[in-house]
């Protein structure tokens, strides 16, 4: 049983009637139901929300994965909070979550103590949301997380294959926040404790809601009216010109507000904050505010395998500029990267090394991509006018830059930290932004001297990387480099590898059935493996996740900024015809043996 005798002590936010009695809490103000299991540390977004909103004075209580399929009980146990319930599926999306790009059942959840499937419902935050307005119809309902984030207009759905509403018509919530939740948490329980937060929803940044009518609006000039929900089921056409407004306006700095009209009312979704500082980010850290641990609770369950997975590793900054068009972060973190200080990382690698299970490695210094800390476009002016999807793709912004020395100081500074015996870097490395030939470039951003420091130090024998395809017309509808470009990498590698000594493996990602790509495209795909002597054991079939721009391309059958027609695989046949080349063909060899490899 938990000891909340001295509440100055930290300890984990209840989540029992119990624990609320402990803490001498009548009501909480705020109830958060997750679909995870609830760990308390900064990588679990369910946990930082209610350590925010706990930090500013609200006693804030945690209902993890609710059994939604008995008398509801689980709901109901701590009564309606005095504000609102929070509801998310928790990390993941509750689909990607359940099921394989082939759509079958998954049997395990690395967010479930134990790993195992079962705990949560398909659509979760829909799920939850009925449930809750069935049980308390007037308590408020705020939506956020992943799911809720890239639902918040309409979105084309693949596991039901159908185009969607947004989750806020379905699911009859209040409120929804988009991407990282911090700012927009605390301005929506501000506004609902002062009881007048229908009247103050206009002006509250980065939230989705629902009005009957726009007439408040219409004399705005940042504004854009998106074709109508019904429109788009009645043309594809209409769903392409919203995605394209969608897309653009989610890699602004100054976004416009989009309002979709629905049959009987209209979803207004509000621009999002400016970039959060360095010193937001430092404050959103809140490592030393938590338990870092999962709830006892589960003790006698299992591990949770996504907090075994990354309890060693350390996130440095958000958001990501590459702009990959499978890719989710830019529409929900931001295209913009806000990086944590220097002071602040370090303060939490000597935090993590105090910690039980702490053994000294570090597993990574991260975050969406390894090498983007403290990155940005140095005229801020131009990158407040810019509308590129990427700052890499198809070549990188003149404007950007991407000098890595912070990130080589940081690695030098954690490693010399007592009881740290390794780090090594388990993000992706975006290899493209080592490869320039520009000399100055070269110098000036530290290109090779990261490279170096990241093989040298860094590396535990195998480096994985993403090139995802080899075919070049697949790699421009994925908006990545041209596969030239990863074997100047490749050869890099090898050729520091072949100087050191080293034995090294580098391990690349590869996606089959992506839109553009056929199954003589994964034919060549094998064949250039082969040639390199290549691992494909990183490989994944393509998944349709809502409101990215491969989806969009998925679902229209056409790429909805220029509308040339795109390939899709869409049959159980057409995708295995493609994955079965990942495992067809010779097994490659590195360039020192295998025996060698093993005995180092």
């Amino acid at each position: 049983m938990l000891n909340y005798a001295n509440q100055k002590e930290l300890f984990f936010l209840p989540t029992t009637k119990k624990e609320l009695e402990y803490l001498g809490w009548e009501q909480p103000d705020v109830i958060i139901i997750s679909g995870d299991a609830y760990v308390d540390h900064p990588s679990f977004g369910t946990a930082v929300i209610a350590r925010v909103l706990y930090q500013n004075g609200y006693k804030v209580a945690i209902v993890p994965q609710p059994n939604w399929q008995d008398d509801l009980r689980d709901f109901k146990k701590l009564g309606p909070p005095k504000l609102f319930f929070g509801i998310t599926s928790g990390n993941m999306d509750s689909m990607v979550n359940h099921y394989t790009a082939n759509k079958r059942l998954r049997s395990n959840d690395a967010y479930t103590a134990g790993g195992k499937a079962g705990f949560r419902p398909d659509y979760a935050t829909n799920e939850y949301a009925k449930i809750v307005k069935s049980l308390f119809p007037d308590v408020p309902i705020v939506l956020g997380g992943i799911e809720a984030s890239m639902r918040r207009l309409s979105h084309y759905d693949y596991w039901s294959d159908s185009l969607k509403p947004s989750i806020l018509i379905d699911s009859k919530a209040d409120i929804l926040i988009y991407g990282m939740g911090e700012r927009p948490i605390l301005a929506v329980a501000k506004a609902i404790k002062n009881n007048n937060w229908r009247s103050e929803l206009k002006d509250i940044p980065q939230i989705a809601y629902s009005k009957t009518d726009i007439d408040q609006y219409t004399s705005e000039k940042d504004i854009i009216l998106l074709n109508s929900y019904e429109q788009e089921l009645k043309n594809k056409k209409f769903y392409a010109e919203n995605f394209v407004h969608f897309e653009r306006e989610s890699n602004k700095i100054r976004a416009k507000t989009l309002i979709q009209p629905y049959k009987n009312q209209y979803i207004i979704v509000n621009p999002p904050y400016a970039p959060p500082t360095e010193e937001e980010m430092d404050s959103f850290a809140l490592f030393d505010q938590m338990m870092n641990l999962p709830h006892p609770k589960y003790a006698k369950r299992g591990d949770i395998p996504a907090f075994e997975m990354i309890k060693n590793s350390i996130t440095l900054h958000r958001g990501c500029f590459g702009g990959c068009s499978f890719c989710a972060i830019a529409a929900h973190q931001g295209k913009q990267v806000s990086s944590r200080s220097e002071t602040s990382i370090l303060e939490e690698v000597r935090h993590l090394t105090q910690r039980p299970y702490f053994k000294g490695h570090i597993t990574d210094l991260g975050g969406p991509s390894a090498n983007m800390y403290k990155m940005a476009g140095m005229k801020k002016n131009l990158c407040e006018r810019c509308e590129r999807p990427s700052c890499l793709f198809p070549e990188i912004c003149v404007n950007l830059n991407y000098d890595h020395a912070p990130l080589i100081e940081l690695y030098r500074k954690s490693a010399l930290i007592n009881r740290i015996k390794h780090i090594t870097i388990g993000s992706g490395i975006r290899y493209d932004m080592l490869l320039s030939e520009n000399e100055n470039i070269k110098k000036n951003y530290h290109l090779k001297e990261y490279l170096d420091t990241v093989l040298r130090n860094h590396v535990s024998g195998r480096l994985k990387v993403a090139p995802e395809h080899t075919g070049d017309h697949v790699l421009k509808r994925m908006r990545k480099p041209p596969f030239v470009k990863f074997i100047h990498f490749l050869n890099k590698f090898t050729e520091f590898n072949k100087k050191s000594g080293k034995f090294q493996q580098l391990i690349p990602y590869f996606i089959s059935s992506h839109p553009g790509c056929t199954k003589e495209d994964m034919a060549e795909l094998a064949k250039k493996t082969a040639k390199y002597n290549l691992f494909t054991e990183q490989v994944q079939e393509f998944t349709p996740t809502p409101m990215t721009y491969a989806t969009a391309m998925f679902y229209l059958g056409y790429d909805p900024y220029s509308g040339e027609k795109v390939y899709s695989a869409k049959t159980l046949k057409e995708k295995k015809e493609q994955h079965i080349f990942f495992f067809n063909r010779p097994t490659p060899q590195t360039f020192s043996s295998q025996k060698k490899y093993k005995s180092r």
